[in-house]
């Protein structure tokens, strides 16, 4: 089975960086597609980014796009998610998962999850 643990979350002022790490160990990282999904309390779960095998292609929802940035180094089994520009409609608990195919943007396409890191963006 594989585990993913996310890192790096936390409580930022408006217009902070963060960046967020997603250790995966017990399988291949490179044979699975990345994502990153956000959710506040009371809202439906969103997606954020999705990242390619080998991190050649990307995508990004709407509300993040040119904002913040994903990306993967094999070698390390590591996925993150680089969020510049932050605003307070960006506060939720972030989510890595991983998928056997690539470019997926709902959650119950993702095979495995990480428990999650808090953001928190003040104004």
């Amino acid at each position: 089975q594989v585990q993913l643990v996310e890192s790096g979350g936390g409580s930022v002022q408006a217009g902070d960086s963060l960046r967020l790490s997603c250790a995966a160990s017990g399988g291949t990282f490179s044979t699975y597609a990345m994502g990153w999904f956000r959710q506040a309390p009371g809202k439906d779960r969103e997606f954020v980014a999705a990242i390619s095998w080998g991190g050649v292609s990307t995508s990004y929802g709407d509300s993040v796009k040119g904002r913040f940035t994903i990306s993967r180094v094999n070698v390390k089994n590591t996925a993150y998610l680089q969020m510049n520009s932050l605003k307070p409609e960006d506060t939720a608990r972030y989510y890595c998962a991983a998928a056997l195919s690539w470019n997926k943007r709902k959650w119950e396409e993702y095979r495995y999850w990480g428990q999650g890191t808090q953001v928190t963006v003040s104004s």
